[in-house]
């Protein structure tokens, strides 16, 4: 039932209408409420959460690609997150040249696979890199030869496996390059109507820049949607810096070798007496036989002992920390 207005409010009313205060059409125009049409060819899958998400994650990727392709290419590498979309997969094929690079990674334990679109000279430039060139890419662009793929393969391993740990917030990803495909109509991976995230980074090597295209079908993220929002992904980032970041400095640290040397004493000779040292000569040090001996890590000394034995080796006996303020 509506809103009953008492007297007051009704001559209040129409004392607003016939002075001119309240115009009839434009009550009629705010009644209309604002429809949005919804396309059904093109669902509404990712939203700009999920987007915004996954270019947190493919900055921190761009930063790996950065440090570790130097160590292959001998160049400065810069990458870049450009934007990212949610398209159809039909529209991403279509955008496709041929000879294109769309290297074909299988994300387990997702369903499905996702799709990695290098530009063509980013590979002409890798291949002549990998081969010693001076990274310039070709002015006529031509299909890659086999070897020029195995050697353009080398480096989407490379960039593959570096996909974990950006996911690794996410999910446990283990991806796993299937194949590099150089023809798009053989990399239909899913149906043409599906709606997929497409993430596009700028990468510069040297002075040659091209764009690297991700392709993350919906299907392939849908477990893992609910995951997608900046809320969840800090949260976990922060609980795993807390942890692992203390946990994996210990353990680097406990493995770190470190020597450590006991000095039994020291001596002063002549270099004519180093000379002619022969076997079973005496040397004379400034301790006594029941005097503490300086144990040093590394440089610093940091325990006296006793001398002495266990087994058939030789030991020392600590008898004493000294502290750092000492």
């Amino acid at each position: 039932m509506g809103e009953v207005l008492s007297q007051n409010e009704i001559d209040s009313l129409l004392k607003a209408l016939s002075s001119g205060e309240l115009d009839v059409d434009e009550m009629k125009d705010e009644d209309k409420k604002q429809v949005k049409n919804y396309d059904f060819a093109r669902p509404a899958k990712f939203s700009k959460e999920h987007l915004r998400t996954l270019e947190i994650i493919f900055e921190h990727y761009g930063r790996l690609l950065s440090t570790n392709l130097p160590v292959y290419l001998r160049k400065n590498v810069q990458v870049e997150v450009m934007n990212s979309e949610a398209v159809t997969y039909s529209e991403f094929s279509n955008a496709l040249s041929n000879p294109v690079l769309l290297g074909i990674v299988n994300a387990s334990p997702l369903n499905g696979s996702i799709v990695i679109e290098m530009a063509q000279n980013l590979g002409y430039v890798v291949v002549d890199r990998m081969l010693g060139g001076k990274g310039v890419p070709l002015d006529k662009p031509r299909d890659f030869s086999e070897i020029e793929l195995l050697i353009i393969e080398r480096i989407f391993n490379v960039a593959v496996d570096l996909l974990v740990e950006p996911w690794e917030n996410v999910c446990e990803l283990e991806p796993r390059l299937e194949r590099i495909e150089t023809n798009s109509q053989f990399a239909q991976i899913i149906s043409p109507t599906e709606m997929i995230a497409l993430v596009t980074l700028n990468v510069k090597i040297g002075d040659v820049e091209g764009l690297l295209n991700v392709c993350l079908p919906y299907l392939t993220l849908e477990s893992i949607m609910d995951k997608l929002n900046t809320k969840y992904w800090y949260s976990s980032l922060q609980e795993k810096d807390e942890q692992q970041y203390t946990e994996t400095i210990e353990a680097l640290i406990s493995k770190a070798p470190m020597p450590i040397k006991a000095v039994l004493g020291n001596s002063s000779i002549s270099v004519n007496d180093f000379l002619g040292l022969q076997v079973g000569d005496i040397i004379r040090l400034d301790t006594k036989v029941d005097q503490e001996l300086s144990v040093f890590v590394g440089s610093i000394k940091k325990f006296t002992a006793l001398p002495g034995e266990t087994g058939d080796d030789y030991a020392v006996r600590i008898t004493s920390v000294i502290r750092e303020e000492q």
